[in-house]
């Protein structure tokens, strides 16, 4: 044999046996031009069209000024996109080449070198693509063509007898939200908007390693390593799991396959405030002869959740169980960060979930009008011990049950249980948001004048998808300890007495029923999964609303544009009149509006961890923004905290003391939320007025009173047996629990009246400088809802600071000056 030709077969061998490789195809040259035109612009890959003609100037930023309006014809447009690339006799040597989109959006045709190869229709699913027989050696062209969302979904709604409430998008699947909502801007975009890559493979292809815990306790974890794997020919291979070997036989194509493999002494995956997330890596891989073929890493967690619901004699409870343990759910509620979702970094993605676990959090709702975020979401959530509540993408319509799109669903159900399924945040699979409740109680039927038989197809659409099609979907592709799964968030609406008696609920009483904050002490369901009111953005995301010099004033066009709610503005004002006096001046008004909505969130947080165990979970909507934006969000868009994330933090505290004020009488709670017992508590009790001079003080040693995990009640006390002719509005109540060791377990200021009719005197606040990050703030008398000013994070603000005391503060970067105002500046 001549050395040239065993050089050609060695290569050949080493080919065949080479490693499953992977090409990123979006880091190359990409171009896109509107369908009518014959122009080539640059464009960016993953992105949307949106983003790519911003970058070449033929659009305005939409989140500047009232630009929003001028951008509206872009959805109505098809665009083309395209790239070259370059193959190699190496790349194309091998035995199996696979284009994958990890998303695209969300009608198009793909075509490689003239050739159409797929049509897609789903925003959410992938699509891989075997193309070896379509590449050639040298250049390729690939080109990725376009439709109107907003046309496409006319065309569908067209073969549907009845009107669909806010018709086209229940028909396309694409994220709900950049249709427009009452917290962000329509938006409705197209392109490439994840990863592209090809996949080169030989001999065996290792795919959807799905890892199921069968057994854990103390002692072992026995897990079941589920995986598909094809290969070209049948014969003798090793399955290795952590180096560990196993001999299996496989069959010429698909063969699924199930391993066990054990975990001694396991460490259990815990969430926030319970203990470590503890994780274990899972490394995989496939081989024949000693040489590896396939491999793949999970990083996974072991724990057990448990959905229980228990009739009672109230109605039905609803709580999670994690490792054997009923937890008490503290969370929010998460949309997209962004209306153009590409940009959304890693960064921000562990920067929020960061910010969720610093606020005391353990529980996140993935709201169904969005997307399935990126795995780094997931990965954030692993590691710092929050559980994800996953909503399927579907919110607030009427949806369709046609073949095809019960098999569209499906697999996008699919895909998304492949991705996310090991991932030990995940928590439970919710088939919508207010999907039921929009049917139920909303009154399409009637404003749209359906007939019988069109009312009675909508509840077999319904039905079809969420009883049927998503659950049965779960059951395939799922393993059997990621199967919990709730039909609809909210179970039941809010305007039904069984809402408060069992399922979860989506209280809107206050806000849309405009209720005084006070109707949550009434309004108390087994499981809070939404409930909000707005507040404004930071002063630094509100000036970036401008694209010039900001004009900071509730009747400039750009501020009020950036009010998604058709009546936001009245609704906030009438609850501010309740509780505070309003500020004529713009950054008072911002700031008490602030303040305004941290209190409404306080006083439900307070009424369900009250309720506990009745109520055992409260999800505040909502945690972030996708634009600048008057919402309900806790932290702005550009990752500021407004009042209320520092009122969460505080008020999801593992250990709290809580009031109840009725009829003259004050009750008093504490809640311990870890499973940690405190025994031999004392609590301090402490009325002053305003200027520090104390009225009463007491000790109080509860006898054999133990703060576990259950509710401590102790003596309630008649205001005016102890405050006698003192007026309420002059003073404060002081509560402290310290455990055995006099360490302070949980603290909290009660106030008797609202804040309108606080006598505050004025404080002298200073702030002393302790170093370029560190700050020191003091006050001689009550300075209440200290606001803290400045292009920096704080560790703490919008807080009391009681008379003749001080505060540290840390600052996430130097700042030369710290501006300060209190509730009093707004009221003199």
């Amino acid at each position: 044999m001549n050395k040239t030709l065993l050089f050609s077969l060695l290569f050949i061998q080493n080919i065949l046996f080479a490693q499953f490789s992977e090409r990123n195809l979006s880091s190359e040259k990409w171009q896109f031009k509107n369908a009518k035109e014959n122009k080539w612009l640059t464009a960016s890959v993953p992105g949307t069209v949106h983003l790519d003609l911003m970058n070449n100037k033929i659009i305005p930023d939409p989140y500047k000024d009232e630009n929003e309006k001028k951008v509206q014809w872009v959805e109505n447009e098809d665009w083309d996109y395209q790239t070259s690339f370059i193959i190699s006799s190496k790349e194309l040597a091998n035995q199996n080449v696979d284009l994958v989109f990890h998303g695209l959006d969300t009608f198009s045709e793909i075509y490689l070198n003239g050739k159409l190869l797929q049509s897609t229709d789903n925003m959410f699913r992938k699509w891989t693509i075997p193309v070896k027989q379509h590449l050639k050696i040298g250049g390729n062209v690939l080109q990725i063509t376009f439709k109107s969302a907003v046309n496409a979904g006319k065309e569908l709604a067209k073969k549907v007898a009845f009107t669909t409430p806010e018709s086209p998008r229940s028909y396309v699947r694409k994220a709900q939200y950049q249709f427009g909502w009452d917290w962000g801007p329509r938006l409705v975009t197209a392109g490439i908007w994840k990863e592209v890559e090809l996949n080169f493979w030989n001999q065996a292809k290792l795919e959807n390693v799905k890892i199921e815990q069968k057994v854990l306790t103390k002692q072992k974890a026995d897990l079941n390593i589920h995986a598909e794997i094809f290969t070209k020919e049948e014969g003798k291979y090793s399955f290795l799991i952590n180096g560990k070997s196993q001999n299996i036989t496989l069959k010429s194509g698909i063969n699924v396959i199930s391993v066990p493999y054990q975990i001694q002494n396991p460490k259990l995956w815990q969430p926030n405030g319970w203990g470590d997330p503890n994780l274990y890596q899972i490394k995989i891989s496939l081989q024949k002869d000693s040489k590896i073929l396939a491999e793949k890493s999970e990083r996974i967690g072991l724990r057990t959740v448990e959905l229980i619901q228990e009739k009672d004699e109230k109605g039905k409870s609803f709580y999670f169980k994690v490792n054997g343990n009923p937890m008490y759910a503290k969370g929010t509620n998460w949309i997209p960060s962004d209306s153009f979702t590409p940009r959304i970094t890693k960064e921000k993605y562990q920067k929020l979930i960061k910010d969720s676990k610093e606020a005391n959090m353990n529980m996140i709702r993935v709201w169904g009008g969005g997307i399935y975020e990126d795995d780094e979401f997931f990965k954030a959530c692993d590691e710092n011990g929050i559980l994800v509540w996953q909503d399927f993408m579907f919110a607030g319509s009427f949806y369709p049950s046609d073949e095809n799109f019960q098999k569209n669903v499906e697999m996008e159900v699919k895909d998304q249980i492949e991705r996310l399924q090991n991932h030990p945040s995940l928590a439970l699979w919710c088939g919508n948001n207010e999907v039921d409740e929009a049917i139920v109680n909303w009154g399409y039927q009637k404003q749209f004048k359906y007939s019988k038989e069109d009312s009675l197809q909508v509840w077999k659409d319904y039905k079809k998808i969420f009883h049927e099609v998503i659950p049965n979907a779960i059951k395939k592709y799922a393993t059997s300890d990621k199967q919990i799964y709730w039909e609809s968030s909210p179970s039941i609406g809010w305007g039904h007495k069984e809402s408060l008696t069992e399922g979860d609920s989506h209280y809107w009483g206050v806000w849309w029923g405009e209720q005084p904050f006070e109707i949550y002490n009434e309004k108390v369901p087994r499981f809070a999964s939404e409930y909000g009111f707005q507040g404004m953005s930071t002063l630094e995301t509100t000036k970036s609303m401008f694209s010039g010099v900001p004009d900071l004033s509730l009747q400039n066009g750009t501020i009020k544009a950036h009010e998604k709610h058709s009546r936001g503005w009245e609704i906030i004002d009438n609850y501010m009149k309740r509780d505070y006096k309003i500020p004529t001046d713009f950054v008072k008004y911002n700031y008490i509006s602030q303040l305004l909505q941290a209190r409404g969130m306080q006083i439900a947080i307070e009424a369900h961890r009250r309720a506990k165990p009745y109520n055992m979970g409260t999800l505040y909507w909502q945690l972030n923004d996708c634009w600048p934006v008057v919402s309900w969000s806790s932290i702005d868009y550009l990752g500021n905290w407004k009042a209320l994330h520092y009122q969460i933090k505080r008020s999801f505290e593992n250990q709290v003391i809580l009031t109840e004020e009725k009829d003259g009488v004050l009750n008093f709670y504490a809640v311990n939320d870890t499973l940690k017992k405190f025994e031999d508590v004392t609590i301090e009790f402490d009325i002053s007025k305003f200027n520090g001079e104390s009225l009463a003080a007491a000790v109080s040693v509860p006898d054999g009173k133990v703060l576990d995990t259950h509710i401590l009640k102790f003596d309630p006390l008649v205001i005016n047996d102890v405050i006698g002719d003192t007026n309420k509005n002059e003073i404060y109540l002081n509560v402290i629990i310290r455990d055995k060791e006099d360490k302070i377990i949980a603290e909290m200021n009660h106030f008797f009246v609202k804040p309108k009719d606080l006598k505050l005197p004025k404080p002298s606040i200073k702030i002393r400088k302790i170093s370029s990050t560190e700050i020191d703030v003091s006050t001689d008398v009550l300075a209440k809802d200290v606001y803290l000013i400045g292009d920096t994070h704080f560790s703490d603000n919008f807080f009391d600071l009681l008379p003749n005391s001080s505060r540290r503060i840390n600052l996430s970067k130097p700042l030369e000056k710290v501006e300060v105002m209190s509730l009093w500046d707004t009221m003199n």
